[in-house]
């Protein structure tokens, strides 16, 4: 399938896991990528292993800084006209929610929500110039409790919420916009989990797939499609992609 052939997609969070994935599949369909992650040594690694190295332009910034949606719409727009977004940046710490800090809490929200929120907001003039789309990277802890996950699970609910927002106000303008949510995927972030002290690991179990972890390219599949003219009449959606852990 070629189905972003001649199109310019940016995709943040490039540099690892999920993000690298949705770059590697949207060249491997056609695309143009926009690469942008705070790791250049991630963005190497994601251009590089690219089926086309030439279709990858690498960014390299922070997501929650208010500088930077606009530079990367604006490097995007070099590249073409712009026609899918995806939010894929994200960092998860897991603490007792009567232990957090106002610091730990205010970080994870600036990069998981007011990032999206930031790269969406500069990205929609350019979006509904070519009956764009938005795809954003939730999670399962959008959808069903997460213990020692507060912040995380906050700000991945916000994400939800601030796209079927989007959905249903630029709808009859052309955009769509809508979110996965994975759940039990082999990411960098899934590998650094680390219990806080005195935790109940059984706890986990409802949150585990009865499959076991998931490959990021069956996230990439999903936001492949979410983006494409494939699902024109899906909007405002949330695809939980988790192998039957939250039926």
């Amino acid at each position: 399938m070629q189905r972003y052939e001649g199109r310019v997609v940016l995709v943040t969070g490039a540099g690892s896991g999920i993000g690298r994935a949705t770059v590697h599949r949207m060249v491997e369909e056609g695309a143009t990528v926009l690469a942008a992650d705070l790791s250049p040594a991630g963005l190497t690694t994601t251009a590089e292993e690219a089926c086309r190295p030439e279709a990858v332009t690498s960014l390299v910034g922070d997501v929650s800084d208010p500088g930077f949606s606009p530079a990367a719409v604006a490097a995007a727009r070099a590249l073409g006209p712009l026609h899918t977004v995806v939010n894929s940046a994200g960092i998860l710490r897991f603490e007792h929610t009567h232990e957090v800090t106002l610091a730990s809490w205010q970080k994870i929200l600036d990069v998981n929500l007011t990032g999206t929120f930031l790269v969406c907001q500069a990205a929609l003039p350019a979006l509904l110039e070519t009956n764009g789309s938005i795809v954003n990277v939730a999670s399962t802890a959008a959808l069903a409790a997460h213990p020692w996950a507060a912040a995380y699970s906050a700000s991945k609910g916000g994400v939800l919420a601030l796209t079927r927002t989007l959905a249903v106000e630029y709808a009859k303008q052309g955009l769509r916009a809508n979110v996965v949510c994975p759940g039990s995927i082999d990411t960098p972030i899934t590998a650094a989990f680390d219990l806080p002290e005195g935790a109940d690991g059984k706890l986990l179990y409802r949150i585990m797939s009865p499959t076991g972890m998931g490959d990021p390219a069956v996230v990439a599949a999903a936001i492949a499609y979410l983006g494409s003219d494939d699902a024109i009449h899906v909007n405002g959606a949330d695809l939980r992609i988790d192998g039957g852990t939250h039926s």
